[in-house]
């Protein structure tokens, strides 16, 4: 049959670059070293599938059947080697390379309408006039009210010159408006925001590790300038991505020279060391990492090298704990595969990689701030003990801010962005100094008030909260990100706190200075 000499090649083909690859794979029940036993089993594949194809009760998708064949023969590997079909390898590279073809807005769902959130400046969508609080109603003249947001996303994705007509209700006006948009490549920023929180004291945050982060961090320590006396470094929730810019990001806080990680497989050629190739044009200011339990991999690399070098204090939660390193290999078709050739250590010498054996795929991804027993000790350049085994612990344990349950329901109920969104129909004229009065104030609870949520005592108690939420919906809609996460990080604790430990941290890197001058290197992976 056609199909499944199509089937088994492209099985082959990834099969190959499996076996190509080298991995030994103890976790395989069995291992294929001859082209006859790889024929074998690709015969009893195709007959499975044929026998499937012609008997089962419903219509066999053969392509979907090959895909989870090949997710299911990876996750046996380890829960990192993944397979993306086309579709999901173009969006992969999207991510990676930091730009995508769309409208430029940011899009959430609230009470099952899509709602856009914000809009990056200089973008189609921004340029039209599309605003943050419009409610997108049609998609190419198809209703979109009770779309995921995964499925409005990719509807207003498309080729770059592509047209695309978005329909959306703006509150104060009657009819929809009506938008033809030129999709054009927008910008994906892994560095959304890089401000001053206290006089010479800067917040960085890092989202994600694309092509484009090294470039971006750059750009925002230059923003910050040279009278930095003390820099917060955000990873809490960042997943990740390219080892290369990972090592590149480090390299912008450590001294030229100094380890970045050490990578190590059956191969020969994945062994590599890593270090800072030119080091940091100023490191010597303070300075804090925030992460969290979503914090993993590249996050881990950059957050472990600081941390093992007297760098800089670490805060918050347990990281993720990922200490594998994936290569990725481009297939035939348009689809691609990301296989662990490679462990990776920290510059002293750990391990941060989670235990997965004996545990489901789902377990693995869904046990993450567990502690787990530290399996090595190692120990930093001021001689600090650090754990390995079980992701990056922080040198002051933090949980995240936490909600009262007044709080939570204006949060969970998007409160302050509904009643910001009216406000803003009723105001048109952008305020560049906006401080809730008790004029606003009043509104908001009559607001509360029409929609049956708690207001009374609660809201005397948490005044300087709904203060700080309204001003942080305003700002964010009328002004912009940045300056709208300046005043979302005064209800941070972890950011708090970090701004709290910087004499801490610039102590620990004075002293680990005059310690690494007194005596010879020593206590690294080699």
């Amino acid at each position: 049959m056609n199909r499944n000499r199509l089937i088994v090649a492209a099985l082959w083909v990834v099969l190959t670059v499996l076996l190509m690859s080298g991995l030994s794979g103890s976790r395989l029940y069995a291992r294929p070293r001859t082209s006859g036993d790889l024929d074998r089993l690709l015969k009893t594949y195709t007959q499975v599938l044929s026998l499937a194809e012609e008997n089962y009760a419903d219509p066999v998708n053969a392509e979907k059947s090959l895909y989870s064949a090949i997710r299911g023969m990876l996750q046996m590997l380890d829960p990192h080697s993944s397979f993306f079909d086309p579709k999901t390898y173009r969006l992969f590279r999207d991510d990676q390379r930091g730009n995508f073809f769309g409208l430029g807005i940011s899009v959430t769902i609230i009470n099952g309408q899509p709602t856009v959130v914000s809009t990056l400046p200089g973008t189609p969508a921004h340029r039209l006039g599309i605003r943050s609080g419009d409610i997108i109603v049609k998609i190419d003249g198809q209703p979109s009210i009770g779309l995921a947001r995964d499925q409005v996303v990719e509807r207003l994705r498309g080729p770059k010159g592509t047209v695309v007509q978005v329909s959306v209700q703006r509150e104060g006006i009657g009819d929809l408006l009506d938008f033809t948009v030129v999709r054009d490549a927008i910008p994906r920023h892994s560095v959304p925001v890089a401000v001053f929180v206290r006089p010479k004291i800067g917040y960085i945050r890092i989202e994600d590790f694309t092509e484009t982060t090294v470039r971006e961090v750059e750009e925002g320590l230059r923003e910050l300038g040279p009278e930095l006396e003390g820099l917060i470094l955000d990873l809490r929730g960042n997943p990740g991505g390219s080892l290369q810019a990972a090592i590149g990001v480090a390299d912008k806080f450590l001294k030229q020279g100094q380890d970045v990680l050490l990578t190590k497989g059956r191969l020969l050629s994945v062994n590599h060391r890593y270090v800072a190739p030119k080091g940091a044009a100023n490191s010597s200011y303070a300075m804090v990492v925030l992460i969290n339990n979503d914090s993993a991999s590249a996050s881990e690399i950059v957050a472990g090298a600081i941390q093992d070098h007297d760098r800089g204090l670490i805060l918050g939660e347990t990281s993720f704990g990922k200490g594998l390193v994936q290569s990725v290999f481009e297939l035939s078709q348009g689809a691609g595969v990301a296989l662990t050739t490679a462990k990776w250590y920290t510059p002293s010498g750990r391990l941060i990689q989670r235990d997965y054996s004996r545990k489901s795929y789902y377990d693995y991804f869904n046990e993450k701030g567990k502690e787990a027993q530290p399996t090595e000790i190692r120990h930093t350049d001021s001689g600090r003990k650090v754990y390995g085994g079980g992701g990056i612990k922080p040198d002051v344990a933090l949980p995240a801010s936490s909600f009262n349950e007044f709080q939570s329901v204006l949060l969970n109920t998007a409160s302050f962005f509904t009643f910001v969104r009216s406000y803003n129909a009723q105001h048109p004229e952008p305020q560049q100094t906006f401080e809730p009065n008790e004029e606003l104030l009043q509104q908001f609870r009559a607001y509360l008030r029409s929609r049956d949520l708690p207001w009374q005592q609660p809201f005397e108690q948490n005044l300087d909260f709904v203060k700080r939420r309204l001003k942080y919906e305003y700002v964010l809609s009328r002004i912009g990100y940045e300056e709208a996460q300046r005043i979302a990080l005064e209800d941070d604790l972890q950011a708090l706190k970090a701004v709290e430990l910087l004499p801490q941290a610039r102590t620990l890197l004075v002293n680990s200075g005059k310690d690494l001058a007194s005596r010879a290197p020593s206590g690294h992976a080699n």
